[in-house]
């Protein structure tokens, strides 16, 4: 026999319950005589039953308590019933059903803690590839400034070798006139080489093919060679430093 019966959770669900009631009579005389209406009678304590249990649980525990609840059923009929002439061998709860607006309401919740979920996971899976990127970016500035720091550190080096070559070569220069031309200062022997090649650079200067595309003038003439000659004895100074500089390092 099926017995329906709605009754309300402790969180304030109505449920419908559908209990299944397997029984047989045992005491034909009892069962005919003793008890007027069985099938009613059951029912009863079907609900009786259910309308006591399912009340002091949540919608989600009724669920979870299904063999709990039958236990329940029927235990109560096989101690209401055996002296009728009833067994009672089994009563399965076989469906549970809440309210269609409860079905709908708990699926939209479903539904909603999904998407949040699926938000967090988004938001956790950007901000991890946010983070890559910044650290690929800041890996590539790392090695872009190593890379400009050797660079510029070379070229140092380059341009201290220059000025190193450029005074030795100045002094093996002076060194050769002075042994060449007794009692000669450097001073009077720089400006001797100074319009040496400002000489050198006019001719090179006019002897070339695109001397009207390329050429800078500036202000220039003999009476200049004075600041020239002040200017690159300011230059032989710094460049003897540095070559004392680096041979330090070595």
């Amino acid at each position: 026999m099926n017995v329906k019966c709605e009754s309300k959770t402790r969180d304030n669900v109505f449920v419908q319950v559908e209990v299944c009631v397997q029984y047989k009579v045992v005491n034909p005389v009892k069962s005919y005589y003793e008890m007027q209406d069985p099938h009613n009678q059951i029912k009863a304590y079907v609900f009786d039953v259910i309308r006591s249990e399912v009340p002091q649980l949540n919608l989600d525990e009724v669920f979870l308590e299904k063999e709990k609840l039958s236990a329940a059923v029927k235990s109560q009929l096989t101690e209401e019933l055996e002296s009728y002439g009833f067994k009672i061998v089994h009563t399965p709860v076989t469906d549970l059903d809440p309210d269609q607006q409860v079905k709908r309401s708990l699926n939209e919740m479903m539904t909603q803690k999904n998407l949040k979920a699926a938000m967090k996971e988004k938001a956790e899976a950007d901000a991890i590839v946010q983070i890559e990127l910044a650290k690929a970016a800041a890996e590539e500035i790392r090695i872009k400034a190593e890379a400009d720091a050797y660079a510029k550190h070379q070229s140092g080096l380059g341009l201290s070798m220059q000025r190193k070559a450029i005074v030795d070569g100045l002094t093996e220069s002076v060194n050769i006139f002075q042994e060449g031309v007794e009692g000669v200062d450097s001073r009077t022997i720089m400006d001797l080489i100074m319009i040496t090649q400002y000489f050198d650079m006019m001719e090179k200067i006019g002897c070339s093919e695109n001397r009207g595309t390329n050429t800078l003038f500036v202000p220039s003439g003999p009476g200049a060679v004075g600041d020239f000659s002040r200017q690159l004895r300011q230059h032989v100074l710094e460049g003897a430093e540095m070559s004392k500089s680096m041979k330090s390092t070595v």
